[in-house]
């Protein structure tokens, strides 16, 4: 009595007597690949072997590709963190004690903003040393001057010789430089008392507090970070036979870690010399930021996309198999699979698919994934989907049981 079931909507023919079920074809399981079944009266075992030579594997459309003609952009990648190019560094530039810091970290600054304030009794005391020696030089050059004044008319009478007379020229011009060395030393110190003022250098947010009130500030100590967080820049390396590829201006996607969409920089400055033993040469990216959702410090990933100048001869990755290094791919040849070396060149990781430099014709016809079990010279053959009817038919038919 034969009986059919419909399962998972393929359709298997069971014979059944005599108390004993013979399978009369086989199914080649590889994706969707199917073996056709055998017709006729169940194979005796001496002919057993004969009827596994002569299955079929089959495999639809989706299954097999053809090489294709296609463009494979480059994707050079590189990363590190953020830095903020304008960040400023707040010194004491006078020793003194620190009296007070009015701004915390976090809190945004004004160029020019008063930050705190310093101890300068110091250079006060300097700034009344240098006037009390320019009023003196002054009162010198003052006396000077009378001096050769008096002379110049002694000398008109000649009741004194002209070699007198140069001697009180030359000390009235020493007073006189006297006087502007005490001058400049005088402005020198409250150049100094300005400069000592702690004040902002520029807008932006401060980073870091380096000091404390209460501390004796040294010259040159840093107080304060203050980053401005409106351009970012990101810097990394790329290989010395990639980099003539690139140039500055040139869009780049950086992924931040952080942020669920890509955000966009340009290429800012690419170094003009390799970094000693790397091969290596820097490349900056610049990142506008003026919203400040980013922030310095923060790890990035930058993809720079190069397009391809011309179309190349590409297959899927996944025809691609690799046995002892060797890259290969099954054909269908004449109803036949085969097993063909191939070369690869560039690979395109997002699209999936890798440039065939040689190995099979372009109008071959390719397995399009990777199945277990082919054998070189086994019948293969290219058969229309019929998942779809097959699936009706199970619904449309109950199951017999």
């Amino acid at each position: 009595m034969n009986k059919r079931w419909v399962v998972g909507g393929i359709a298997a023919v069971v014979v059944l007597g005599a108390g004993s079920a013979a399978w009369f074809g086989g199914v080649f399981r590889g994706g969707e690949a199917q073996a056709t079944a055998a017709k006729g009266a169940p194979p005796k075992k001496e002919a057993q072997g004969e009827a596994k030579a002569a299955v079929a594997l089959e495999f639809t459309p989706r299954e097999v590709t053809q090489p294709m003609m296609a463009r494979l952009p480059t994707r050079l990648e590189f990363s590190g963190p953020l830095v903020a190019p304008e960040t400023a560094i707040v010194r004491a530039k006078a020793g003194g004690t620190l009296l007070s810091l009015s701004v915390a970290e976090g809190q945004r600054v004004r160029a020019g903003q008063v930050l705190g304030r310093l101890d300068l009794s110091e250079l006060g005391t300097r700034v009344a040393e240098r006037e009390a020696l320019v009023a003196s030089a002054r009162a010198r050059l003052a006396q000077a001057e009378r001096t050769h004044a008096s002379n110049q008319g002694l000398a008109a009478q000649q009741f004194i010789s002209p070699v007198a007379l140069d001697a009180s020229r030359s000390s009235l011009d020493t007073a006189r430089a006297e006087l502007a060395a005490a001058q400049a030393a005088l402005d020198t110190t409250r150049v100094g008392v300005r400069d000592a003022q702690l004040v902002a250098p520029i807008d932006g947010i401060v980073a870091k507090r380096h000091a404390v009130p209460g501390e004796r500030m040294q010259p040159e100590q840093p107080l304060l970070t203050v980053v401005d967080l409106r351009r970012l820049e990101l810097a990394g390396m790329v290989g010395t036979h990639e980099v003539s590829r690139l140039s500055t201006g040139l869009p780049v996607e950086l992924k931040v870690e952080g942020l669920d969409t890509a955000v966009t920089g340009r290429i800012a400055r690419i170094a003009p010399a390799a970094e000693p033993g790397t091969r290596s040469i820097g490349v900056t990216i610049a990142l506008g930021n003026a919203d400040e959702r980013l922030r310095a410090g923060q790890y990035a990933m930058a993809r720079v996309t190069l397009s391809d100048g011309e179309p190349r001869l590409t297959v899927p990755a996944s025809a691609i198999g690799t046995t002892s290094g060797q890259e290969h791919v099954w054909v269908i040849e004449d109803g036949k699979l085969a097993r063909r070396s191939v070369q690869t060149g560039r690979r395109d990781e997002r699209e999936g698919r890798v440039e065939l430099l040689g190995g099979v014709p372009p109008t071959a016809t390719l397995l399009a994934a990777r199945f277990d079990n082919l054998r070189e010279g086994a019948k293969a053959t290219v058969v229309a989907e019929r998942a779809e009817a097959m699936a009706s038919a199970a619904a449309s038919s109950p199951a017999l049981r």
